[in-house]
């Protein structure tokens, strides 16, 4: 805190007056800014908020109790595995899915077509026709 004596002298006190001006401006200062970020901040977390919530309505209720990164991980880990055993073989994607025996409606397809696409960015692996995946060879 700022000492709360008085000044014993005009100079003394315009002296003390300008450090505090100077104080309170950088505090103004740092309060915006620290706004801006909290603002910006709950914002993320509530696009992150409603993002894991359709992620838990489209995730498989079998599934419902592991953590959404390890079943997400392990899903993937079946992909590339059912790809790698059949090397060359081009799948479509709901045959894919029946073949790993996750569910075959379609928000369950969209999300395996999503899934698929990052592979293809990824570079494991390659789209040679419409809605046909196969290892990158």
């Amino acid at each position: 805190m700022w000492p709360r004596e008085r000044p014993r002298t005009p100079a003394a006190a315009a002296d003390r007056h300008d450090e505090t001006a100077a104080r309170a401006d950088s505090l103004r200062e740092q309060i915006e800014g620290l706004t801006t970020a909290l603002v910006e901040t709950e914002d993320r977390l509530a696009e992150l908020a409603a993002t894991r919530k359709v992620i838990d309505d489209l995730a498989p209720r079998d599934h419902a109790t592991a953590p959404a990164e390890t079943a997400t991980a392990t899903v993937y880990q079946r992909i590339v595995t059912a790809f790698n055993e059949h090397l060359g073989k081009a799948f479509r994607v709901r045959d894919l899915h029946a073949r790993l025996g996750l569910p075959t409606d379609e928000p369950s397809i969209n999300v395996a077509r999503s899934r698929l696409g990052r592979l293809v960015r990824e570079g494991l692996l390659e789209q040679p026709g419409r809605d046909r995946y196969q290892k990158r060879t």
